[in-house]
């Protein structure tokens, strides 16, 4: 039994792009994934199966659900990873989106999995999403990297070039997997601010999908997820200026950016971590002020 199930099959796809991103390592500031569900939400994406996770997941990691007040007995939910399509009017190409938890075994025959589903779609391209911490500043745009198996995919549209050496994460394994089985593979990743790592982080993802849309060819829904940045710059911002050694930080980073020569110190400012928890704080008290009045 194989482990890809169809619930609605797809069939006659138009030049069709896998998309795929990955909660976990591959995530930072859920940007990756967070971009993923603004294109299935924008674009009305639709179900259309499930990777079972028996044999890829470590359920004391990826713990199932339980609902106790169901009739007529508990409702159990399984971690899993979705498969939806969205058909947009306004391209000339459908889109097949893969995401959920980074699984815990099995990379390999994950990743064929995934290769071969992509195959028997006749999928085009494929696309890989990551996000990963860095000394960035929120209040500076997130200049993405990107690589591709075949690099005129990307010609000419200002992404850096990769330069890391060391661990990867799922998406990394997938996008080798798909290049090596023949298909037109691209790698985009986005910086979040290290400081912000742990909250969500639109303006990450809104970098991605306008990246996504110039490579899939589709005119992707915006509007919620610029909404969602100007709240985000407006709410960080305000507990930044509570904050004396978080603004120094923001300071430093913007003053780096616009030279990048400049190599920070990280003996002379405050950890990410420390920052990080007396901003969640700040929005914490301030949220609860609000709810109160």
């Amino acid at each position: 039994m194989t482990a890809l199930r169809w619930d609605n099959r797809p069939e006659d796809l138009r030049s069709p792009v896998l998309l795929f991103a990955f909660t976990g390592w591959n995530d930072a500031g859920e940007a990756a994934s967070g971009a993923l569900a603004a294109i299935e939400d924008g674009l009305g994406a639709k179900q259309a199966g499930a990777i079972d996770p028996e044999d890829f997941y470590d359920f004391q990691v990826s713990r199932p659900t339980i609902d106790l007040s169901k009739e007529p007995g508990p409702a159990l939910g399984w971690p899993e990873v979705r498969i939806s399509v969205a058909r947009p009017a306004n391209s000339d190409s459908d889109l097949i989106l893969v995401t959920g938890s980074e699984p815990s075994h099995r990379w390999r025959g994950f990743s064929d999995l995934i290769v071969d589903m992509a195959r028997d779609l006749g999928v085009d391209r494929v696309v890989g999403l990551g996000a990963l911490l860095a000394d960035i500043a929120h209040t500076r745009d997130a200049r993405l990297t990107a690589i591709s198996s075949s690099p005129g995919i990307i010609e000419g549209m200002g992404f850096r070039s990769p330069t890391y050496s060391g661990p990867t994460g799922i998406v990394g394994v997938i996008h080798t997997a798909a290049g090596a089985a023949g298909f037109d593979t691209v790698s985009l990743w986005v910086p979040v601010p290290h400081y912000l790592g742990g909250a969500p982080n639109p303006k990450g993802a809104l970098a991605l999908v306008r990246a996504l849309g110039r490579i899939a060819g589709v005119r992707m829904p915006l509007a919620r997820l610029e909404e969602a940045v100007l709240r985000y710059e407006r709410e960080v911002s305000e507990a930044v200026e509570h904050d004396p050694d978080a603004g120094a930080l923001v300071e430093r980073l913007e003053r780096a950016a616009d030279r990048e020569e400049e190599q920070l110190d990280p003996g002379t400012i405050p950890s990410g971590d420390a920052i990080a928890d007396e901003i969640q704080g700040f929005l914490r008290r301030r949220d609860s002020e609000a709810g109160g009045s």
